[in-house]
């Protein structure tokens, strides 16, 4: 046979769907996920950091926002705080890390030295427990869970098994000091989105804990700062710009509503979650970031490590996501971009439309 003709007739054979296939091979994971159907939900919402708030703001406030949420049935509720492993391995590199345990961790250790457990063995005992899924605890067990999360770092779980307990059980008994119980029943009224709504919101929906999915490992990603004044000139100058000025307006003229009562929680959230907003945010911070040219490099150091945290923010998430939770995601409105995008990369996972859910427009 001839060398041409035999060749031509190779070509012809070879499968012919191999040139409609897709140029990312992972997009082949994504047609099959799409093709299985049932997706993973997630709903991100974008929070302003509550402590913000005066001491004396109504926080029944928030019960429509909490009863929209609770409407929507989140399986898990993912928070921006570190989670007590993160803590102990800050703590343990400091010399790497300075004061960032000091900033962003509780201290374990009163809840250790009551239980007479380590941070490992408190992890071991809650994994065992919470491995029963039983509907009902006995209120000493929910007790000593929350001591348990006071242990292994992790107060607005603890904060979760209290708000489990009727009232009349929530005091002090063997490992769970008064002291401990104090400092639950202050986390109570705390002004914090991770208690004041995902916490609440947990306890309500019958949940056993909340998912802390935030990180500071990746602080270090800026590389060394040899001259932090130079570092915060540059990255103020960055800041500077009309983005900015117009989104501080805004939150200023939102703030001020608030307080007054003409604007409600609920709505001041679906202003906090539109699209625009977040485009808003992006252009004032970190495309200024992005863009700079100053001579010490500050934006692109600051871009690092703020996309390393988002990057292993999400992969956290993706680990509470497992294998078909659905689940609410409570972040500060800053993340909710980076969230949504590195979320959208994935091939199990569908993002619901927080505005529609807020709006009360979004289905079962």
């Amino acid at each position: 046979m001839p060398l041409l003709f035999a060749s031509l007739l190779v070509a012809a054979a070879a499968p012919a769907q191999t040139a409609a296939e897709p140029a990312d091979p992972v997009a082949i994971v994504d047609a099959a996920a799409r093709e299985r159907g049932d997706l993973s939900e997630v709903l991100v919402l974008g929070t302003a950091h509550l402590s913000a708030l005066p001491e004396d703001f109504d926080r029944s406030r928030f019960a429509p926002l909490i009863d929209r949420l609770a409407d929507w049935q989140p399986e898990a509720i993912a928070i921006e705080n570190l989670d007590g492993p993160q803590c102990d391995y800050l703590r343990a590199y400091a010399h790497a890390y300075p004061e960032t345990a000091e900033n962003y961790c509780p201290d374990p250790e009163p809840a250790r030295a009551a239980l007479g457990l380590s941070g490992p063995e408190a992890d071991r005992e809650l994994r065992t427990v919470l491995s029963d899924s039983a509907v009902e605890r006995a209120p000493a067990q929910r007790r000593r869970l929350a001591a348990l999360f006071l242990a292994v770092g992790e107060p607005d779980s603890a904060l979760v098994q209290w708000l489990r307990l009727p009232e009349t059980e929530r005091h002090a008994e063997g490992p769970l000091t008064a002291k401990l119980a104090a400092q639950l029943d202050k986390r109570l009224s705390r002004r914090n989105e991770s208690s004041l709504i995902a916490a609440h919101l947990a306890a309500r929906l019958g949940h056993e804990r909340v998912y802390p999915v935030d990180d500071h490992t990746g602080d270090i990603a800026t590389g060394p700062i040899e001259d932090e004044d130079l570092y915060a000139r540059e990255i103020r100058a960055a800041w500077d710009n009309p983005a900015t000025a117009e989104r501080h307006a805004a939150s200023e003229a939102w703030n001020k509503q608030l307080e007054a009562g003409t604007l409600s929680v609920l709505e001041w959230y679906r202003l906090m979650n539109r699209n625009s907003e977040a485009r808003l945010a992006m252009r004032s911070d970190f495309a200024a970031a992005a863009g700079a040219r100053h001579p010490g490099n500050t934006g692109r150091k600051y871009l690092a490590y703020w996309e390393t945290r988002n990057l292993r923010m999400v992969a956290n998430l993706r680990q509470v996501i497992g294998a078909g939770r659905r689940v609410l995601a409570i972040v500060g409105s800053s993340h909710k971009p980076y969230y949504e995008r590195y979320l959208g990369m994935t091939s199990d996972v569908e993002l619901v439309d927080t505005e529609a859910v807020l709006a009360g427009e979004a289905g079962d």
